[in-house]
C-alpha cells in the first residue's frame, strides 16, 4: 500500500514537471536592451558630451536599486510590520558614511575661505516640517516605495507603481508651483539650524554620528525582541 502510495506520488510529481511551462530564454531581450541603452548612450553624445555620464551612472544607480531591493520606506516600515530591521540599519550605515564625506567636503571648502557647499539646503526647521514629513511617510507606504522605490518598480513594470509615479509627478508640479506661498508664510517662520555654528565641526559631526549610532542599536534591539516575541 505504501508503494503504491509512493509511486503514485512519484507520478504525480513528474507529470507536473513535464507540464510546467518552459521557461522563455530572457538572453536575447537582456542584449537588445543593453545595445539600444548603448545607442541611446551614444545619440546623447551628439547632443551633449558630458549626457553619457549622466545615462550611465542612472543606469548603475537603478541596477543596484533594483538588486538590493534598496528603499527607504522599507526601511521605516519593516520594522512594524515584519520586525526586520536589516534595511533599516543599511540606511543608517550609509547616513554615517555620508555624514563624514559631505562633512569633510564642507570643511574644506571652509578652510580654504570658499563657499561652503551645499548651503542653501540648510532651510528652517518648524512644526511644518513634521507635518510634511508625516503626510509624505503616510503616502509613500500607502503607495509602497519613496521616489527612488517608485521609479525602480516601474521599471519592473508594477501598475501600481506607475499610478503612485503619476501622481507623484502632479503632487511635485503643484507643490512648484504653491512653494512661494508656503516659504514666505510657513517654512520661513522656522529657524534654520547648522549644527557646525552651534557645536562646532568636529561636535557636528560626534553629536550626528553619536545620534545614529543610538538609532542603529535601538534598531537591532528591536529586530531581536520581535525575534523572541
Amino acid at each position: 500500500m505504501d508503494e503504491q502510495k509512493s509511486t503514485g506520488i512519484q507520478r504525480s510529481s513528474t507529470h507536473t514537471r513535464r507540464t510546467r511551462k518552459k521557461k522563455k530564454n530572457q538572453l536575447p531581450f537582456g542584449i537588445a536592451v543593453v545595445l539600444l541603452a548603448v545607442m541611446f548612450g551614444i545619440l546623447l553624445g551628439h547632443k551633449n558630451p558630458g549626457m553619457p555620464i549622466f545615462w550611465i551612472t542612472g543606469l548603475a544607480f537603478g541596477y543596484i536599486l533594483q538588486r538590493s531591493r534598496f528603499c527607504f520606506t522599507a526601511s521605516m516600515r519593516d520594522p512594524f510590520l515584519t520586525g526586520s530591521t536589516s534595511l533599516t540599519r543599511t540606511v543608517l550605515t550609509a547616513f554615517a558614511i555620508t555624514t563624514i564625506g559631505f562633512a569633510a567636503i564642507k570643511y574644506g571648502a571652509y578652510v580654504k575661505g570658499l563657499p561652503i557647499p551645499g548651503q542653501s539646503y540648510v532651510v528652517p526647521v518648524s512644526l511644518a516640517t513634521a507635518a510634511g514629513a508625516f503626510m509624505f511617510g503616510v503616502g509613500m507606504v500607502i503607495a509602497g516605495g519613496c521616489a527612488s522605490g517608485t521609479l525602480m518598480r516601474v521599471g519592473e513594470g508594477f501598475s501600481m507603481q506607475i499610478i503612485s509615479l503619476f501622481f507623484f509627478i502632479v503632487g511635485s508640479l503643484w507643490g512648484a508651483h504653491d512653494f512661494g506661498w508656503w516659504k514666505l508664510n510657513v517654512i520661513l517662520k522656522g529657524k534654520a539650524i547648522f549644527l557646525p555654528d552651534i557645536f562646532g565641526w568636529i561636535g557636528a559631526v560626534i553629536i550626528q554620528l553619536l545620534i545614529i549610532a543610538l538609532l542603529w542599536i535601538a534598531a537591532d534591539k528591536w529586530e531581536n525582541r520581535k525575534n523572541l516575541a
